[in-house]
């Protein structure tokens, strides 16, 4: 079995909501295309076709892809204006719900929630993991007025970890963006080095200490921690900076977090394979950002053991996300 960890639609019922906005991120819907802007830093159009539901089945169908486990795109409703991010989840959870019903087999929803409010979260995510059956959480980099080693987010931790399911970060244009703005770095390096950010500050801030159960995923074969985790050990381990929400060593922390394969470089993969091990890394595409089969060939190509290969292209995706048990 074949399943992409990361892949993502944008709903109208969603985009709808966001077109409400009244700071950035904005949404503007025109015929055929959703326009997402982050002030003058970053502008991202996207065709209604590519991030439909049948073009992701015939992208699935091309590329031998039995399960995709499915996210709305950024931005996620935790970017958005308090009265708008509890109808934004929600759009976005039905409408998850609604190609999982449609296409039973082939889809896995991950619900997006309202996290700048805790109570809200709470509600929303037990409607959307109890209710609707979604298997999974995004958590998306930038959280509007919450840094997401909160410790007022721990609740939401806690019962994310005591349901059983995974925390899928993902990027997010950064606040500070507008510094990166020229050249289009931010998608070439900002959402890279933001997610990255996110991560650690999951470790450092002492989230995986106290929610020993919560499982995290990391995607984009960890952002650039694997290339700088040399440093990172020797910040904290040797000259014991940053150690103060956290008694374990920091490695123990990042061995919990599972790896997504999504970087179109072989010398990424094998980075993230040799770092992660193949029990922590799962395939993904980020499709339609990047097409199904780019991944996939380079996942066939590695120079690994077969149950390697089958271990990232579907049995660590069973387990995690509880697909076919």
């Amino acid at each position: 079995m074949r399943i992409d960890c990361q892949t993502h639609i944008f709903p109208v019922e969603y985009a709808e909501v966001l077109t409400q906005n009244p700071e950035w991120p904005q949404t503007v819907l025109e015929a055929d295309q959703f326009v997402l802007t982050y002030k003058d830093a970053q502008t991202f159009v996207m065709g209604r076709e590519a991030y439909g539901v049948e073009r992701k089945l015939s992208a699935m169908d091309a590329a031998s892809i039995d399960i995709s486990a499915l996210s709305v795109n950024m931005p996620g409703p935790e970017n958005l204006a308090p009265e708008l991010a509890v109808p934004a989840a929600r759009a976005g959870n039905d409408a998850l719900a609604e190609a999982v019903a449609q296409h039973p087999g082939r889809f896995v929803g991950l619900a997006c929630l309202p996290w700048q409010n805790t109570e809200d979260a709470l509600a929303e995510l037990e409607r959307a993991v109890g209710t609707l059956g979604h298997r999974g959480v995004m958590l998306y980099s930038h959280i509007v007025g919450v840094e997401v080693d909160d410790v007022a987010l721990d609740p939401l931790y806690r019962r994310i970890a005591e349901l059983g399911v995974p925390v899928v970060l993902h990027p997010s244009v950064p606040p500070w963006g507008e510094a990166i703005k020229h050249h289009s770095m931010i998608p070439m390096a900002g959402l890279m080095v933001h997610q990255s950010f996110a991560t650690l500050q999951l470790i450092l801030g002492g989230v995986l200490e106290r929610h020993p159960q919560l499982k995290v995923v990391q995607p984009h074969c960890g952002g650039v921690l694997p290339y700088l985790w040399g440093r990172v050990e020797h910040q904290t381990e040797t000259l014991r900076r940053g150690r103060a929400q956290i008694s374990q060593p920091v490695g123990r922390y990042y061995k919990r977090v599972y790896l997504d394969v999504v970087s179109p470089w072989p010398p990424a993969l094998k980075l993230a394979y040799e770092f992660a091990g193949s029990d922590r890394l799962l395939f993904a595409s980020d499709h339609p950002w990047v097409e199904i089969d780019v991944l996939s060939r380079l996942v066939e190509d590695m120079d690994i053991p077969a149950e390697d290969k089958d271990a990232i292209f579907g049995r660590n995706a069973c387990a995690l996300f509880g697909i076919g048990g």
